[in-house]
């Protein structure tokens, strides 16, 4: 009996059924051991010596793995066919040796295949290798580095700036892209321009529009007319012209297709097409990519998703060419294939792009047997592959200028636009764009002569005003990481997944928005740690790492030249004070926090005392400008540039005067956001204050909506039945209703200050339904989201302590932030809630017993340094171990299990997230 180790079982079924008897195919679940979250696990001292932890989950798969080997012919290693699939099997092997589970002789093979066929597997199996250890050591090289960066910098970033996170060696860099960016929208200035369209008909009577491009013999460019006065200057001039066609321009041009996917390209595509996350789309394509069953024949339909390259197999490109040649015909089918060059920085190309593996799946065919998700990513990846073998398209693009004579000025005009002559492989797919392109070129103009007279049917005059860039959507910043080289197809949406774990940046409108938090993190790296949050810097790394997988240096002399540089680095701000490090960010952030005031005052003034100035402060919540007069004066205000993006303004606005006291109404802003407030402070006593209701904007915000805020709580009526008021205010949660103990939350719709007693009313009886929350009885049921498509039984969608989640069985799995409970869907809750059950080893969550209180926090800690920037665990659970827990703490230390820790899911490869 041959071994045959994969990563996930759905590969292992897939792999059973094409290799047959004589083969038995078990799963590792991805990962089986990683460096435990502690000091120690990395030693630079010994030669960067690598202390490894089996993971708690992992021990039953791996001693299930080792009984099978010891009977076994042969061990093979079938992991994924990339730098993390070698360092499996590496880990894999390295347990079994330990362990004693291999006899001497046994013979040990690795495989590797690109796409999950029956041929593509048998092929394989008659080209065994050994393990890569290039590939392995530019792995261990990669791991290191990322928990040496973890683990030195994210405690440097604790003790300095209160209430930071953590920090990466790619994650910085990514989230400095995200701030970078806010900076420049923070600091673009807006200019005027005018923009003149003749709307003119030629002598049939078709009409078209011209753009005014020069004047009196000079070019007038898209800024160059800045004014209304210019703009009717030239109004006035053109509705006196006489104008006629100077020349016509038409010149046939060519539109080449786009190569087929790598992982980057997908990523963007499915983002932009699809609406699907970096990380959702990863998981859609593992499936397709591990197995579908198609009524009895369970076969990959994609090739292997992790790729920077853009070629094809020979055997890819002659099966898309066939079919491009059957369902469009030889007038779309180029005389020679084409061939794609990758333009990323440091593309290893190592393996071919994404495509499906047999072209004559038609989506439309095996849509049937994929969820809605699978279905939608198989067609487009189907789409770009099929695209990519097809002719080019054909256009005609015509430029027409003419003149336009107005007394003695001379005006010139042009109109451009394009017609498609031949579609070629936009019959199939056209690429998305992160921006909406401007369609003028797109416009088709009618038939012309130079010579011909035209007659002007309208003009207009159009104001505008520049915009800034745009902030980076998901799929652009893969885009930009992966022009600038940082990172690696398997990293990237691990990166950005990290990026609003942390809450360092989070989604508005599907566009990235850095919080207060990320930006003072990226301000503090930019003024410590500059070098390492360079881009340059960062790419070069990834292509050092690149270098040892190549065989080219060796993996610690470039772990030796990095950890002397960077602990110099830590060394120098270690005996900085945190008053020091916040000086240094309020002078580095003064240009993002304090713009030039329209009065020319000095926009560090207080506005409430008139003297004080304001400077960056931080509070166990974050940042937040405050006085120098604190605590004589407490203005705050949050962590943003006034009026920016829709904020409110810094200053106090008086909305007039209470009837019943006289004293001065004032919308606020403080450092929780806007709020409303009765006179000033007296002493002692402090004023009279109302937040203002979540989704308000403040400013629409008016006397009589301040007075009615301010007094709140009010009395919506009698309760039916007891004649007891009923109270309507705000909390700490929100706008509320209270009926003696018992308060229930306002809906979408419901207002505070207008809500009746019927509505009141059924609130309080609708929660008094629901029963006692976290109680044995009257729990929240859910919303059910449909059957499990493989296991049967209802999946629903709750409203926990912590969030909102899915629940099948026993199996509860959160929402991710970019997710609700009203756009959930059932295939995504069927693949949160698979990504869980292989997490936790297909068990339902139980509560676990009060003598292993300790356990989960180690498992929590070592799932979160696994992520991306590594965090000390919490010690305080070892000093009560008992001492004949002794033994296992020295065999850790040998590279087996000290403790079960957290899980790694099926073939996510968590230490890529350690980026």
């Amino acid at each position: 009996m041959n071994v045959v180790v994969v990563e996930s079982p759905a590969k292992a079924k897939t792999l059973n059924k094409y290799l047959g008897r004589g083969y038995e195919v078990l799963a590792s679940f991805g990962h089986v051991r990683d460096l435990p979250p502690k000091d120690g696990s990395v030693d630079p001292n010994a030669d960067f010596q690598m202390v490894w932890e089996i993971d708690g989950k992992a021990q039953k798969r791996l001693a299930d793995i080792a009984r099978a080997v010891k009977g076994a012919d042969k061990l093979i290693l079938a992991t994924d066919p990339d730098r993390e699939g070698e360092a499996i099997s590496w880990h894999l092997l390295e347990v079994l040796k330990q362990k004693r589970a291999l006899s001497d002789g046994q013979p040990i093979e690795r495989v590797v295949f690109n796409a999950i066929t029956k041929q593509a597997v048998t092929e394989a199996m008659k080209n065994p290798r050994r393990i890569d250890q290039a590939l392995v050591d530019a792995y261990l090289a990669r791991r290191a580095l990322d928990y040496l960066v973890g683990f030195t910098l994210s405690p440097v970033l604790w003790r300095k700036l209160p209430g930071a996170r953590s920090a990466g060696r790619v994650q910085s860099v990514a989230l400095r892209l995200v701030c970078d960016r806010e900076l420049e929208i923070e600091k673009f200035v807006t200019q005027e321009y005018w923009s003149l369209v003749a709307t003119l008909a030629t002598p049939r009577g078709d009409s078209f529009q011209a753009r005014l491009v020069g004047a009196d013999g000079k070019r007038i460019t898209r800024l160059d007319i800045g004014s209304g006065a210019e703009a009717e200057t030239f109004k006035q001039a053109l509705e006196q012209a006489r104008y006629t066609v100077s020349t016509v321009d038409a010149r046939p041009t060519k539109r080449h297709p786009q190569p087929p996917f790598t992982t980057s390209t997908l990523q963007q595509e499915a983002s932009r097409k699809l609406g699907f996350a970096p990380a959702h789309t990863m998981r859609v394509a593992q499936r397709l990519y591990e197995g579908i069953d198609l009524g009895g024949d369970t076969v990959g339909l994609i090739t292997y998703m992790r790729t920077d390259g853009v070629q094809i197999a020979p055997e890819g490109i002659a099966s898309i060419r066939s079919v491009v040649k059957s369902d469009y015909g030889d007038r779309y089918l180029p005389s020679a294939p084409r061939q794609y060059q990758t333009k990323a920085k440091n593309a290893q190309e190592a393996h071919e792009a994404i495509r499906p593996t047999d072209m004559t799946r038609r989506p439309r065919e095996i849509a049937r047997y994929l969820d809605a998700d699978q279905a939608r990513l198989y067609e487009l990846i189907y789409l770009r592959a099929l695209s990519s073998q097809m002719e080019s398209a054909e256009l005609e693009r015509t430029t027409v200028d003419i003149a336009a004579q107005a007394g003695g000025r001379a005006l010139e005009l042009r109109a451009t636009g394009s017609v498609v002559t031949f579609d070629g492989f936009l019959a199939v797919y056209q690429e998305g764009r992160d921006e909406d392109p401007d369609d003028e070129e797109s416009r088709r103009l009618p038939q012309m002569s130079a010579g011909e007279a035209l007659k002007k049917l309208a003009l207009d005059a159009t104001q505008h005003f520049t915009e800034p860039p745009p902030r980076y959507s998901e799929a652009s910043l893969v885009k930009r990481m992966e022009e600038l080289g940082i990172g690696r197809p398997s990293t990237y949406a691990s990166i950005l997944q990290v990026l609003k774990d942390r809450n360092y940046v989070r989604l508005d409108k599907r566009r990235l928005v850095p919080e207060d938090r990320g930006r003072i993190v990226v301000a503090f790296l930019e003024s410590f740690f500059s070098r390492y949050v360079e881009y340059d810097f960062t790419a070069d790394l990834e292509e050092q790492l690149d270098r040892v997988s190549n065989n080219e240096i060796v993996w610690h002399e470039l772990l030796r030249r990095f950890w002397t540089d960077f602990t110099g680095a830590v060394d120098s701000i270690k005996d900085l004070k945190i008053s020091e490090v916040i000086d240094a960010l309020d002078a580095m952030l003064a240009p993002h926090l304090f713009p030039p005031r329209p009065d020319g005052t000095d926009p560090r003034q207080c506005t409430t005392c008139g003297t004080g100035r304001l400077s960056l402060k931080l509070g166990r919540y974050g940042a937040f400008l405050g006085c120098s007069n604190y605590p004589e004066c407490r203005y705050t205000r949050p962590f943003s540039v006034p009026g920016a993006d829709g904020a409110a303004e810094a200053e106090n606005r008086v909305l007039g005067q209470d009837p019943e006291t006289g004293l001065d109404v004032t919308l606020r802003v403080g450092r929780f956001g806007p709020y409303i407030q009765l006179g000033e402070a007296n002493g002692g006593d402090k004023p009279k204050r109302a937040g203002l209701p979540r989704g308000t904007d403040p400013a629409a915000v008016d006397l009589d909506m301040a007075l009615g805020l301010l007094s709140l709580p009010r009395e919506v009526g009698k309760h039916p039945e007891d004649g007891e008021p009923i109270l309507a205010g705000i909390g700490r949660f929100g706008a509320y209703v209270q009926h003696g103990k018992t308060y229930a939350n306002l809906e979408a719709g419901d207002e505070v200050l207008t809500i009746g007693l019927n509505r009141a009313v059924t609130l309080l009886a609708e929660k008094l339904a629901k029963g006692p929350r976290g109680k044995r009885f009257g729990g929240d049921p859910g919303r059910p989201l449909g059957d499990h498509p493989a296991l049967g039984g209802t999946i629903v969608v709750k409203a926990g302590r912590y969030g909102p989640y899915v629940s099948h069985d026993g199996v509860n799995a959160t929402l991710p932030k970019d997710k609700t409970p009203e756009t959930i869907t059932l295939a995504e809750a069927v693949d949160l809630l698979t990504a869980r059950a292989e997490k936790t080893g297909g068990a339902p969550k139980r509560k676990a017993p009060a003598k292993k209180a300790a356990a989960p926090k180690a498992a929590k800690a070592k799932n979160a340094e696994a992520e991306d920037t590594a965090k000390p665990a919490k010690k305080a659970a070892a000093k009560k171990t008992p001492a004949k827990k002794a033994a296992t703490k020295k065999t850790a230390a040998k590279g087996t299990a000290k403790k079960p820790a957290a899980p790694k899911p099926r073939a996510k490869k968590e230490p890529a997230q350690a980026e």
